[in-house]
């Protein structure tokens, strides 16, 4: 195992990329199965479950060639469905949480889908429900194997039927529409999630001859088409990561600019920012962010004390709650995150108040956070990242505090961030990747 030595309280500058999307990467590439022709997709960002993905669909039978560092062919000609039932797939997709959108894809194209009970981060219960019985409603046959937590989906025709969704579930909405593409008639998905990886893989599958209409909406109209082409794709500047970035060059003090994005597509991120009295301007397709020696909480209009919380899109991304958390300990004045989504989100908050931020935990769903302004630092501590999103909160507060920290379990971290000790030591950060056994 590994982990990062940061020293703090240095300024950043420069310019920094954000990374493809990751939330997309998972979709997109597992759309590829839909067809037996060639898909090519450019921006697929290098981090662990990303890689995990290719590299189960490659076992599946997939063909996969790497055209460049970013850019991968797949090609689904010859999908081996017996793998499904090896101990070697269970063992791999129940590590992968983005494993579950193999579902939809198998039992439209295929007639039959398996899969473990899948993994990713322990912020509380994710429920599946919302994909299986929408593919129940297309005609599914489902089965759950309690013992050995394994999913089973068959049918021998999908049809089209109206879907309401009891939750605007990304995945879920996403598993369905890769269902609905090849089944006969016309579904409609109401109470749809409509993210952004939600409408590029939309998009892609229009792209390779599917009809969906809607896309944007919480209400998506699928017709069914009897086969899908090969097609090009290209993800997304992941906006959690352009977010983590806008937050890092707050509560460091540091002027960084962030290439090749364009707020009008982030959604509420850039005023949930706002909020919290952060600068930054829009210079052609890039965000620049100036260096602030403080920025101040703002207030509701009566006076009463700010709350940002988490909403399904166009609300704002659960994602990002942990970064405006920590930037809050740095601001003037009081805020309430309300994270609303996963009750388990923001039990690292015990680790920042050992670095003295001042954070009221109300239950497992609030936060009250009492900001120190700047004049009193954070200071440096050993701790370990609980989930990815988490992680690099942290990893923000330790680059903000006095002395070296040390964060264990970086492959969270991993999982969710391209190189990121690079990447930010390449615009002044001095982050470490050290093997544990080396720490003194």
């Amino acid at each position: 195992m590994s982990s990062f030595q940061i020293e703090g309280s240095r300024k950043l500058y420069g310019e920094i990329l954000p990374q493809g999307a990751k939330n997309e990467a998972l979709q997109v590439i597992c759309a590829a199965l839909l067809t037996h022709e060639e898909v090519i997709i450019d921006n697929i960002p290098d981090i662990i479950d990303v890689n995990n993905l290719i590299g189960l669909i490659s076992n599946l039978g997939v063909t996969v060639k790497r055209l460049s560092p970013l850019k991968y062919s797949f090609k689904a000609e010859n999908v081996n469905l017996e793998y499904l039932h090896s101990d070697e797939y269970s063992r791999k997709s129940s590590s992968l949480r983005g494993s579950v959108m193999l579902i939809g894809p198998l039992l439209s194209r295929f007639g039959k889908g398996y899969i473990p009970k899948p993994g990713g981060d322990k912020i509380g219960r994710r429920r599946l429900d919302t994909h299986f019985n929408g593919l129940i409603r297309l005609g599914a046959q489902f089965k759950y194997n309690s013992r050995e937590e394994y999913y089973t989906v068959e049918a021998h025709k999908l049809e089209g039927k109206y879907i309401l969704l009891e939750e605007a579930s990304v995945t879920g909405t996403a598993n369905l529409v890769m269902a609905a593409v090849l089944a006969k008639g016309i579904t409609t998905i109401y109470h749809a999630a409509c993210e952004p990886y939600v409408q590029q893989l939309c998009n892609m599958l229009n792209r390779m001859g599917a009809k969906i209409s809607g896309i944007g909406s919480n209400m998506l109209t699928v017709t069914g088409v009897d086969k899908l082409y090969g097609c090009e794709h290209t993800l997304q500047p992941d906006m959690i990561e352009v977010g983590s970035f806008i937050g890092l060059a707050a509560m460091t003090g540091s002027e960084i600019t962030i290439k090749n994005v364009n707020l009008q597509e982030l959604g509420l991120i850039p005023r949930a920012f706002e909020k919290l009295g952060i600068r930054f301007e829009q210079s052609k397709r890039d965000i620049f962010v100036p260096a602030q020696s403080q920025y101040c909480i703002d207030t509701f209009i009566d006076g009463s004390i700010m709350t940002i919380d988490d909403a399904p899109w166009p609300g704002l991304t659960p994602d990002l709650l942990s970064v405006i958390l920590v930037l809050a300990t740095q601001a003037k004045g009081s805020i309430l995150i309300h994270q609303k989504m996963f009750e388990s989100r923001l039990f690292f908050v015990d680790k920042l108040i050992d670095m003295g931020a001042q954070i009221i935990l109300c239950d497992p769903h609030r936060a009250t956070v009492i900001g120190l302004d700047n004049q009193v630092k954070l200071r440096a501590t050993t701790m370990t990242s609980p989930d990815i999103r988490a992680g690099v909160a942290l990893l923000i507060a330790a680059l903000s505090a006095e002395g070296t920290s040390i964060i264990h379990n970086i492959d969270q971290i991993d999982r969710g961030y391209q190189n990121i000790d690079k990447r930010l030591n390449n615009i002044g950060a001095s982050i470490k990747r050290i093997k544990d056994q080396d720490i003194v």
